[in-house]
């Protein structure tokens, strides 16, 4: 039975949820005709990516849903197209399970919406895993239909036996032959709701899939809405790739805000630009790296593009250094936004424009609904300003891997496998993963903090510090840095700035110059592909 505490919180989580709602025009009145359609159809199919399809479609039906390489769409299209696909890939054999290999553009949409109007399990595959890895995952996750780019023909060519294959891109894609030839299909809300298996990093050997289990409800939206002022009708340009947990999460954000989602196949950081002047978009949805790309854009080139429109910009995937932080915001606007958060607890902390202002490298405060712990390593909480291992709780927390495999929890709190503090205003601050610290001669040092002191000098594009073996002290540190065009920094000037900045034991023993640095599809470092220097390369 629901004790009084209880009735209070669940009314005070409806309150909040409703003010988030108003805040961004959800519950604004329109015609009576269409807001029961609207109503019908979150009734009949929920609030899961097929139902926000069909109710956005019901109330604003000629409103545009998708811009990308090829045109647009309308929210009446997408939902009939929908339709069509999803009866068309029932006609296959009703499959379970479906795995979706895509860029960003109209296929992936309605594969990630057909697949929710049919019922289907989807498995998001990562455009940069090999093509090795890709069928690991295709047997292990039991996949019974394969939706891909045909740019992909490698792994294409080399899917097992008996799983379907459907092309999803290009007029004359099998996806555009099955819309067509399902013309006037129409589908009930399935019996049960599919599951999304996102899958883990996997910069080395195969991925784990994180079993993120539906749930119906606001509860997600609301959380976003309490920290990133979205609004209805959003000019939404997504450029994080949307088979990661961070890009969809955005779309199924912005589905229900009746947005008009804007794609691209391919980042490219002039033409995001040119996309946001074009398509006068509102809200830019990237990974930091992205930021990066954009700002080493030459300044006459920046020039030539008006991005006045934009009011939000949404980071997140990787870490967000302060010094890009700063930079992109005195270039841009206070309009950055830095949520963190992980595959399997999607986002605990969101860092608003003042957040970032006031303490750059903050990833800032849980939204309602979250639970945000700093624990030792015998699960007690730990003062302000103590560096320890992060845990958080929320609805959004995934089922558990697709292999067996669970995170360690504590109280209620799941590990998140990362480091930090929490200040004495609550704001979360990222070290780095738990298991990245690096003991060099009994001290422990964090790469995160040596990065943050060299990201900072004009000549460093980019940096990554990791540690090495070493017999003397256990471990060395190891810088990896990027130079900027033109610039001249040796060794020597790299330890000396780190040196007068920070302690004796964070100074890198070796400074290796590169002329890149090892990313994956979502622009994390791959760190486990530097290898580790075996001097200093002064060139």
């Amino acid at each position: 039975m629901t004790g009084p505490s209880g009735l209070r919180a669940r009314a005070l989580a409806a309150w909040r949820i409703g003010v988030m709602m108003a805040r961004s025009g959800l519950l604004r009145p329109g015609p009576p005709h269409r807001v029961a359609r609207q109503l019908n159809a979150l009734r009949r199919w929920g609030t899961l990516m097929g139902g926000t399809v069909v109710s956005s479609a019901g109330r604003d039906p000629g409103w545009t849903a998708i811009v990308d390489d090829d045109g647009e769409l309308t929210y009446a299209e997408l939902d009939e197209r929908t339709d069509r696909l999803a009866a068309a890939l029932g006609a296959l054999g009703s499959p379970s399970r479906v795995a979706v290999l895509c860029r960003n553009h109209r296929g992936m949409v309605q594969s990630l919406v057909a697949c929710s109007k049919l019922g289907a399990d989807l498995v998001m595959l990562n455009t940069g895993m090999s093509t090795a890895q890709l069928l690991d995952v295709v047997r292990g996750q039991r996949v019974e239909v394969v939706i891909a780019d045909p740019e992909f023909g490698e792994f294409l060519d080399a899917v097992p036996e008996g799983v379907r294959v459907v092309t999803a891109y290009g007029p004359d894609s099998d996806m555009e032959r099955l819309i067509a030839g399902a013309a006037g299909a129409r589908i009930r809300p399935p019996a049960r709701a599919g599951r999304t298996i996102v899958l883990s990093s996997g910069t080395t050997g195969t991925p784990k899939g994180a079993d993120r289990h539906s749930r119906p409800g606001m509860t997600p939206l609301a959380s976003i809405l309490s920290r990133i002022p979205f609004r209805v009708r959003e000019r939404v340009l997504i450029e994080a790739p949307l088979f990661h947990t961070w890009g969809y999460a955005m779309l199924q954000a912005a589905v229900p805000l009746r947005a008009t989602i804007v794609l691209r196949r391919r980042f490219d950081p002039e033409r995001t630009l040119r996309a946001v002047a074009e398509t006068g978009a509102t809200a830019l949805i990237v990974v930091p790296v992205m930021l990066q790309r954009v700002l080493e854009l030459p300044g006459e080139v920046r020039g030539r593009y008006d991005t006045s429109t934009l009011r939000i910009t949404a980071a997140s995937g990787s870490a967000l250094p302060g010094a890009l932080a700063t930079a992109y915001m005195d270039a841009f606007g206070d309009h950055l936004y830095n949520l963190y958060g992980s595959t399997e607890a999607s986002w605990v902390s969101i860092a608003t424009p003042a957040d970032l202002r006031a303490c750059p490298d903050t990833a800032g405060t849980p939204p309602p609904g979250t639970r945000l712990a700093i624990l030792d390593e015998r699960g007690e909480p730990v003062p302000p300003g103590t560096t320890g291992r992060i845990f958080a709780a929320n609805e959004l927390l995934f089922a558990g891997y697709t292999g067996g495999e669970t995170k360690e929890m504590r109280d209620g709190l799941m590990s998140l496998g990362d480091v930090g503090h929490l200040d004495e205003r609550g704001r979360l601050f990222v070290r780095g993963r738990d298991d990245d610290m690096i003991v060099s001669g009994g001290e422990n040092v964090f790469p995160s903090a040596v990065e943050e002191v060299l990201a900072v000098l004009p000549e460093v594009r980019e940096v990554a510090v990791v540690g090495a073996p070493d017999p003397d002290f256990g471990q060395r540190l190891v810088a990896y840095v990027v130079r900027n065009p033109d610039t001249e920094l040796d060794a020597g000037a790299v330890r000396e700035h780190v040196r007068s900045r920070l302690a004796r034991f964070a100074v890198p023993r070796d400074v290796h110059f590169v002329d890149e640095l090892p990313r994956n599809a979502t622009g994390k470092i791959v760190r486990a592909r530097l290898a580790p220097a075996a001097q200093d390369d002064p060139a």
